[in-house]
Formats: C-alpha cells, structure tokens, sequence
C-alpha cells in the first residue's frame, strides 16, 4: 500500500512554510528602490537635454513686441546650429554681449544681419545690402536715430528687437554686431500660454 504524504510535509520537496515568502516589507522597498531609479535617471536626462538640446524660457520686459509679451514661455533649440547657420528672421536667445549696470544674461532678439551683410538704418527704415527690408513682424516705423552702414564680419551678426518704438530694445544698435558663440540658440515656438501657441 502507498505512502501517504501529508499536504504540508516536507517530504514531497516543497516547503510551503512562510519563511520561503517574501515580507511584505521587502517588497515595499523593492517597489520604493525601482521607482527612485526610475525617477533620478528621468531626472538626469532631462537635466541633460535641458544642457545640450533644449531650453524652456520666460520672455521679460518688451523689447520684441508685438511678437513676444512678456511672461510667455519659449522651446529653445539648442541643437539646431549645430547643423546650420543662423538666418535673417531667426529669433535667437543670446548670451548679452554689453556692459553696465542693466547688462542681462541673456536676451531674446532677432537676427537681421548675417556676416557678410552690409546693415543700415535710414529714413526710419532697415536697410540690408541697400534693399529696404519689409518687417511685417513689427507695428511701427524705427523711432530711433539711423547709423551708418556696417558691414558685418564673418562669424557676427546684427540682431535687433521687433519693438521699433525709441528706446525700447537694447540690441545690436547699441552693443554691436555679436558673435556666434554667443547665440544660445533658436526660439521655435510660444508654448504657454496655451492661448498664444504658435511657430515664431
């Protein structure tokens, strides 16, 4: 006659006994530990693409109105010049290249000058290579003085804010044409707030 085993013997090979189940309390903290490694390497990569890829700002003061007001968000890419150069029209973010006591870290301008070019302001009027430049980005004539043409080195370029109202953008007329390193990069769109999402 066969052997009976009982159900919880230890003889069939199987332990069923509780000192074989995981605690509760391990499983928390394995649950715990996954979801801090989860976080710190999101947390890293974003502090990565933040440094090298993109950047999200907020505009201050009114030097590009009527495109940009003040407390909207930018996506800034970083990346983009590294593949090409900076164009007429491109809405950039740079380093601010002047001294004084209202010196910034960093400005939002657009480039109307590429190295190469030959700039001037006359007749309340932008004057690029001696065409004059229609700017249907901004809503009034240039209030402030005109200069002189200036013919722009390579690597430099001559930036300016959309609001053409006297004195209301510190800009290339002021500071000088800027280099290239100091551009920070490309200003793609407004993100926030929702209401005034758009391409630039």
């Amino acid at each position: 006659m066969g052997q009976v085993i009982p159900p919880d013997s230890t003889e069939n090979g199987e332990n069923n006994g509780p000192q074989n189940q995981p605690s509760k309390k391990n499983g928390w903290a394995a649950e715990l530990w996954d979801w801090v490694k989860t976080i710190t390497i999101a947390f890293v990569i974003m502090v990565l693409l933040n440094m090298f890829v993109f950047n999200l700002s907020m505009v201050k003061g009114e030097s590009m109105q009527p495109t940009l007001v003040a407390s909207e968000r930018l996506f800034i890419n970083k990346v983009v010049y590294r593949f090409a150069e900076p164009s007429h029209g491109d809405v950039i973010v740079l380093k601010d290249p002047s001294d004084g006591p209202d010196k910034k870290e960093f400005l939002v301008k657009r480039i109307v000058g590429v190295p190469g070019d030959t700039i001037e302001v006359k007749d309340q009027t932008l004057y690029v290579n001696g065409v004059a430049k229609e700017e249907g980005y901004t809503d009034v004539a240039i209030e402030d003085p005109g200069f002189e043409p200036v013919t722009l080195e390579e690597g430099r370029y001559f930036v300016m804010g959309d609001n053409r109202h006297l004195g209301k953008s510190k800009d290339s007329r002021m500071f000088g044409s800027v280099k290239e390193s100091d551009i920070v990069g490309r200003a793609e769109f407004i993100f926030w707030p929702l209401s005034e999402i758009k391409k630039l």
